[in-house]
């Protein structure tokens, strides 16, 4: 595969799969043995899991819309800048509902070998989100 369809196997898992929450069609952009690399532990990820994360996230966000803002891509590995965005309209790591929109910014790791996501990681800005829905506030000040 070339680094252009790396970049649109990956562009297209967001907007394919994470934007309409459309888990049938997730064997076309990610492999059976995928794994999640948020930790050095690179642990097994599989469909079945990437499936319930995926469902997870639109159960909290059901208007969830992630919008890809840049892509590089270097051999099968593809870097991902986002901006996503959602009404927290379900519990989210304990949270209960606020119905407020939360704007969170990013960046995925995904490695794409034969015209399938492998590894997928990355980093998100989850103070943001915290701060907007009231989960995290700043003490102190002038």
């Amino acid at each position: 595969m070339n680094i252009e369809t790396n970049k649109l196997i990956a562009r297209g898992f967001i907007e394919e799969i994470v934007n309409t929450g459309n888990v049938m069609r997730l064997a076309e952009f990610v492999s059976p043995n995928c794994r999640e690399s948020n930790d050095a532990t690179g642990q097994a990820v599989g469909l079945d899991s990437m499936r319930a994360h995926v469902l997870g996230v639109r159960q909290t966000y059901p208007d969830l819309h992630v919008t890809v803002e840049q892509q590089l891509a270097e051999g099968d590995w593809v870097a991902t800048r986002i901006t996503a965005r959602g009404t927290h309209l379900g519990w989210w790591l304990g949270i209960k509902p606020t119905g407020k929109e939360v704007v969170i910014t990013g960046i995925n790791f995904d490695q794409v070998v034969n015209g399938r996501i492998v590894e997928h990681g990355g980093a998100a800005n989850m103070l943001e989100a915290f701060l907007s829905i009231g989960a995290v506030k700043v003490v102190g000040g002038p």
